[in-house]
């Protein structure tokens, strides 16, 4: 695993010509979102662990097409009260669902680095796009409401296309929609094995966007990715070791 500080391509440098994004924990503090409405539901967040557990387990059943994405979080909130031995039928899981969704769905807020990242990046002659996995509707709805409706040369959305990330088709779509050849475009997001990883055996530059600064798994990767901590460093990864073409002069005007 490298960082922004020792971070190489080993494909032809000066060739990023655009950047790609996920969205949720990325540019959108979902995860604070989630848990305010957790809070909201519960009167507390002690059992937050217990919840992304179970998000974990059935968001992957969402994004290998098992369950439908409503299905999905009705049947997660039945487990995750389950775990605590209250069983309820599926009408009150999704009547508590519907309360929690409200609720995160007002919480929904960027972090405060995005808007002067994409902002930089913009100004550089990049060009954007968000790649996510999720339902169409709901993440067109939240990139609305965040304000990033008009942000992004191309949205890429699992839902809208068929596959989600990692698959490599999802990141290819996102750089034909860009005009862009694979190597001329690096993908930034917070998991390392569906962002980074997945976008490096693409053909990308993954980058890891490491905000809780976690250890990386031993061993070296297959495909070696960069890793920062914050999209305030973004910017001069991209100019000083994936080497954006002709922004050599903008390393001192980061964010």
């Amino acid at each position: 695993m490298t960082s922004a500080a020792d971070a190489s391509n080993p494909r032809n440098p000066a060739q990023i010509k655009a950047v790609c994004l996920d969205l949720d924990d990325t540019l959108l503090d979902s995860q604070s979102a989630a848990r305010s409405s957790l809070r909201e539901l519960l009167g507390t967040d002690r059992a937050w662990p217990v919840w992304e557990r179970t998000t974990d387990r059935y968001y992957a059943r969402f994004v290998n097409a098992q369950l439908p994405f409503d299905v999905m979080c009705v049947e997660r909130t039945r487990a995750f009260f389950a775990a605590f031995g209250e069983h309820i039928d599926y009408a009150e899981a999704e009547r508590r669902e519907n309360q929690r969704m409200e609720a995160m769905q007002r919480a929904w807020g960027l972090f405060d680095d995005a808007l002067d990242c994409l902002d930089w990046m913009r100004a550089s002659g990049l060009r954007l796009a968000a790649v996510t996995n999720a339902p169409s509707a709901y993440q067109r709805k939240k990139l609305a409401a965040v304000g990033l409706a008009d942000a992004f040369d191309a949205v890429v959305i699992s839902g809208e296309i068929g596959v989600a990330k990692p698959d490599p088709r999802i990141f290819h779509t996102a750089c034909e929609r860009l005009g862009l050849q694979a190597h001329e475009v690096a993908h930034v997001g917070d998991r390392l094995t569906t962002d980074a990883e997945g976008a490096a055996r693409a053909g990308l530059s993954g980058i890891w966007l490491n905000r809780d600064q976690v250890p990386a798994p031993r061993g070296s990767a297959e495909h070696p990715v960069a890793t920062i901590t914050s999209l305030r460093e973004l910017p001069e990864l991209l100019v000083t070791e994936i080497a954006v073409p002709d922004f050599a002069d903008l390393v001192g005007q980061t964010p």
